[in-house]
């Protein structure tokens, strides 16, 4: 009797291998901490046991709960998100050490670690299908604007470097932004995998491009005036080019249509330049850009080009090796532990270090979109792609800023910046990510295990469809109960509403052909 070709082609779990990765990141970044301590003071911290302890229980319990709710989840993601976490206290502490007066900035950083990586947690735990968030396309939506407003709020917004995007609450300051990226994240996915028909198809062609309709042309629309507007009351430029262009990007990846790409561009640079014009924030980041080196800019105060200066004057003195942790002068530049934590990391670790950084942030790229082409389901593609594009956007805005490739944003690093919002957000989406990875990894016969439970839908669209789709398979022949039932993408996706619908292991028109 011949193998059962599900079975040969049964993919392996590697919660092993993402134990070894873990124990290596975990040793990597105590080791960056001890020799903070050397660099530094000439002798190991006395509490790098301590610290390795709680950073190695931090590892290990989101490790076992991956290896218990989802162990066909990417085995790389929480490595490396431990990785690039602890390489970020390290520097922390680093330049905490370098101050007057010293502020115990690491310790508060770790806190924040524990409450991101509890959060992931409970998403592994009681998110058993992605599926399910696709019930609240609109309410995420809605929240994802009550989140942005928030910091409008008179008594509640704070202005923290003339930008408005921080609420707070006694001694508490948390900014609502990184959870709105998620948030948006969620309601573009479930708008554009409904809608992509009409997004695609249908529209006039102008120069041999299909642009979209007027009504369908209102979600870009709306996302412009809502970058725009963060853009003017909240003077946050960051922010609103990251949600612009995760809308963007996701509205390309549904339709592939590059009249998307064309016009998305074209709204960018119209309200850039607008900008530039209209609000003296925007000016003064873009002359800081153009003209950083100048001596009227480098003095100028405040605004100017100092920050920037000192950040490329440090990563020049730090050359290809770096001048080893503790022994560079971080502080130097305004903000180091947390806006430019990067051009810290490159005085001390060099070029060599930062290109390692970077490589951590392409592969968590990689492994997410490698995920989202191994889904079933278009919602889950499209979010996949949203989780990872918003890190890689992020990241290169970040950077992009500090090595003066355009100007700066405000934005923070992920998992290396200090900030307790920020934190907590991406590991939210590193949990999220593991979530969908096991769903895309996971057999199709293991659906029927208790892991994904298969119900009736109640649309009785749905259920007619299921019905024909029976029927047509008893004519063909199918035989067993036990076979996943294979459906469309456009049904699935257009119909479905609860988290326990079947998988899909065909995208079919609405998906995209694989």
């Amino acid at each position: 009797m011949s193998e059962n070709p599900n079975q040969a082609a049964r993919p392996r779990p590697y919660r092993l291998a993402e134990l070894g990765l873990l124990i290596l990141a975990i040793a990597v970044a105590t080791s960056a901490y001890a020799l903070v301590g050397l660099g530094v003071e000439d002798t190991i911290p006395a509490n790098v046991y301590q610290y390795a302890a709680w950073l190695a229980a931090l590892g290990l319990i989101i490790h076992v709960v991956v290896w218990w709710k989802a162990k066909y989840a990417d085995p790389v993601l929480v490595p490396i998100a431990v990785l690039l976490n602890g390489l970020g206290l390290a520097m922390i502490y680093r330049v905490d050490l370098g101050r007057d007066e010293y502020q115990n900035s690491g310790m508060s950083q770790l806190i924040w670690m524990t409450l991101g990586v509890a959060l992931a947690v409970g998403i592994i735990i009681f998110l058993g299908d992605h599926r399910w968030l696709r019930r609240y396309t609109f309410v995420s939506g809605f929240a994802a604007l009550i989140f942005l407003l928030l910091p409008l709020i008179p008594g509640l917004g704070r202005t923290v470097n003339g930008a408005r995007i921080w609420i707070g609450v006694g001694s508490m300051s948390f900014q609502p932004g990184e959870i709105a990226k998620i948030l948006l994240a969620i309601f573009f996915a479930g708008y554009l995998v409904s809608y992509r028909d009409q997004l695609v198809l249908a529209g006039p062609k102008i120069l041999g491009i299909r642009f979209p309709r007027l009504r369908d042309f209102g979600p870009i629309v709306i996302a412009w005036v809502a970058s725009v507007g963060i853009l003017v009351f909240e003077k946050d430029l960051g922010t609103s080019l990251l949600f612009f262009g995760l809308f963007v990007a996701m509205l390309y990846v549904a339709t592939s249509k590059v009249s998307w790409i064309i016009l998305g561009l074209g709204f960018f640079a119209a309200g850039a330049v607008a900008a530039t014009f209209l609000f003296s924030h925007v000016q003064q980041r873009v002359s800081g850009w153009l003209n950083a080196l100048t001596a009227e800019e480098y003095n100028k105060s405040p605004g100017g080009s100092y920050q920037l200066v000192q950040g490329l004057f440090g990563m020049s003195n730090g050359g290809l090796t770096g001048t080893g942790l503790g022994e560079g002068r971080p502080n130097m530049v305004p903000y180091a532990e947390s806006d430019f934590i990067y051009a810290s990391l490159g005085e001390e670790l060099g070029m060599a270090g930062l290109f390692v950084i970077l490589l951590c942030y392409l592969f968590i790229f990689q492994r997410g979109i490698k995920t989202a082409q191994q889904l079933r389901d278009g919602f889950g593609t499209l979010l996949a792609t949203g989780l990872s594009f918003t890190i890689a956007l992020q990241v290169f805005v970040v950077v992009g800023g500090v090595t003066r490739l355009i100007p700066l944003t405000g934005l923070t690093t992920p998992f290396l910046a200090q900030g307790g919002s920020s934190l907590i957000a991406n590991w939210m989406i590193i949990a999220l990510l593991l979530r969908i990875s096991d769903n895309a990894r996971r057999p199709v016969e293991e659906f029927h295990t208790g892991v994904l439970k298969i119900t009736e839908d109640p649309d009785e669209r749905t259920a007619s469809a299921r019905e024909a789709g029976n029927h047509n398979d008893t004519k063909r022949g199918v035989e067993g109960s036990d076979e996943a039932p294979t459906t469309n993408l456009g049904a699935a996706d257009l119909d479905s509403t609860g988290p326990d619908e079947a998988p899909t292991t065909n995208l079919g028109t609405t998906g995209g052909e694989r």
